[in-house]
């Protein structure tokens, strides 16, 4: 192996990654053919082609019709609407910016630099851990500073992040349930910068990732089987656990990431595990990360800012009040930065 393939081998590992939190297809790479095709099915022999025609005009509204060409008799063509027809456009907060060549080229830059640091630092975890479950189990606060390296490093000659309130995080001893808005894979990394030792649920298909997926097991972040009853059992009686042996937990209530900036309902989970363990909700609102690395566009980094901010501890013993209060903080951040 020379020594490019060694290095775009990590590279391939960490993008693979990325395309794993995809959720449906993105004709945003193809915007020629998202535009002016759709697929027609032949009737009469069966097969399947695409046609040049303008997709917008013929299928602009919502609902529909397809004609019949004779009385009685169906056309020789049923027409179906492409699904890649304007995909991830619509009713978007923020237009989406075309793709360009510098957000592409940034993008790479940006796979690369995390890629290259993940190897080493993954090492330097891999020979800290035997003292970490020695000394430090739960919180893995060695664990947590190598993550927030890794990520300061990628995001830094790329992205300038502001803070605002650092004042109101909790000590680092302290345990408490983090909480925020969730809009690109971006806020990984900007949520890792903000140095606190909490702990992120992940599915568990991204634990089988070469590097990353062995680095988050080191760091003890909680698996997850979406729609597995069983597994969100486990996983709420883990964050429990854990909160009781001082270590913090993150979450985003949403559950996925926004497609288009709006803030999504909250799940009860987080404030259910705050109201049972008596530990503060820190409600956290992340702005502009969806404008740099959109939802489905993994792959480029637009240029921007970014802006964490940190609002005051909640407490409380009833969940339905935590969620509301927390939905309602995070939101009005949103509404001020327009």
């Amino acid at each position: 192996m020379d020594y490019m393939s060694f290095f775009l081998l990590p590279c391939r590992f960490i993008y693979s990654f990325v395309l794993s939190f995809r959720s449906g297809y993105d004709a945003s790479f193809f915007p020629s053919v998202a535009c002016r095709s759709v697929l027609c099915i032949q009737r009469k022999h069966g097969g399947i082609s695409w046609c040049n025609i303008d997709a917008k005009e013929d299928f602009g509204r919502p609902n529909y019709d397809i004609r019949l060409h004779t009385q009685h008799r169906l056309s020789r063509y049923a027409v179906g609407r492409s699904g890649l027809t304007e995909a991830g456009t619509t009713g978007a907060d923020y237009p989406l910016p075309e793709v360009n060549t510098v957000s592409k080229f940034r993008g790479m830059g940006f796979y690369a630099i995390t890629s290259f640091n993940a190897i080493y630092l993954f090492l330097l975890m891999l020979v800290a851990h035997p003292f970490v479950l020695l000394l430090d189990r739960y919180r893995r606060k060695a664990h947590m500073f190598i993550a927030n390296v890794w990520a300061t490093v990628t995001v830094t000659p790329f992205v300038k992040i502001k803070f605002e309130g650092l004042e109101n995080l909790p000590p680092p001893d302290a345990p408490a349930v983090y909480v925020s808005n969730h809009q690109s894979f971006l806020d990984i990394y900007v949520l890792l910068t903000i140095g606190r030792p909490f702990k992120f649920i992940s599915k568990t298909s991204i634990f089988l990732y070469p590097i990353v997926g062995w680095a988050m097991f080191l760091m003890g972040v909680i698996p997850l089987k979406r729609m597995d009853s069983k597994s969100q059992l486990e996983c709420l009686k883990r964050c429990i656990d854990l909160i009781k042996k001082g270590a913090s937990v993150f979450f985003f209530p949403e559950g996925t990431r926004s497609k288009d900036g709006k803030l999504g309902s909250f799940k009860k989970g987080a404030f259910s595990i705050a109201a049972k363990t008596k530990v503060p909700v820190v409600p956290i609102t992340l702005i502009g990360t969806g404008k740099i690395m959109p939802p489905g566009r993994e792959a480029i980094l637009n240029t921007g800012s970014v802006k964490v901010v940190i609002h005051k501890p909640i407490q409380g013993n009833d969940a339905e009040v935590l969620c509301s209060e927390s939905r309602n903080i995070i939101a009005d951040a949103l509404n001020r930065q327009g």
